[in-house]
């Protein structure tokens, strides 16, 4: 199987040199490590990886610019924020830029790596509470779309879709439900094709931006 590419981008040497490490340690491979933004654009490029660690503060691009040029990208790696910040600011910029997950840098080493394993599966991972501090926004912010707007989804499909909105992965989803995994997944791909999105993390922001929060 090919090994997991992941960048990690950080301006901290010692905490940069720790996440590749750990992550090494974990079985994947780090093609990359930076402390810059624009250097990290330029690397992501060549490397290709498949997620990348983004820290927020950087000392020339921030971290939203360096999400959002990711994102834009032909071959557009899964990318998880590992910021000390919390603020509510923060975590909505990055979630709009394409940020997969967002997760604390006061996570313990499991929680980091359990975090990189279910972005790479698609999952949207954030530190707990920060999901609901995102959702609470977009309810406050999004304007709730008419029946017509856009494809119509099954009753199943939106419920799946809400409990995506929520953070929920495929198996808590499963459990929710009293579906099989497998039934998720389809009902998961059926939806990203309708709407005509690439992943689990776009069609979260789809459902946030709609205010589809589970309510």
């Amino acid at each position: 199987m090919e090994a997991v590419r992941v960048m990690v981008v950080d301006d901290h040497p010692m905490w940069r040199d720790a996440v590749a490490r750990d992550l090494t340690d974990a079985g994947y491979d780090v093609v990359a490590t930076t402390g810059l933004g624009a250097q990290a654009l330029r690397v992501a490029g060549a490397v290709r990886p498949h997620v990348v660690v983004l820290d927020l503060r950087l000392p020339d691009l921030s971290g939203v610019e360096v999400a959002r040029g990711l994102s834009a990208a032909d071959h557009a790696p899964r990318i998880l924020v590992l910021s000390a910040s919390g603020e509510q600011q923060d975590v909505l910029e990055a979630v709009k830029a394409g940020a997969s997950g967002y997760l604390l840098k006061s996570a313990s080493r499991e929680e980091f790596l359990d975090a990189v394993r279910r972005t790479l599966e698609g999952d949207a991972v954030f530190t707990p509470g920060l999901a609901g501090l995102v959702l609470g926004e977009y309810r406050r912010l999004a304007t709730r779309p008419s029946p017509s707007d856009g494809p119509r989804l099954t009753e199943r499909e939106t419920e799946v879709l809400r409990l995506v909105a929520k953070g929920l992965s495929y198996r808590q989803i499963a459990e929710r439900l009293v579906l099989s995994h497998r039934t998720v997944q389809n009902h998961v791909q059926n939806t990203l094709s309708k709407l005509q999105l690439h992943n689990r993390g776009e069609l979260m922001r789809y459902a946030l931006e709609r205010g589809i929060d589970g309510d």
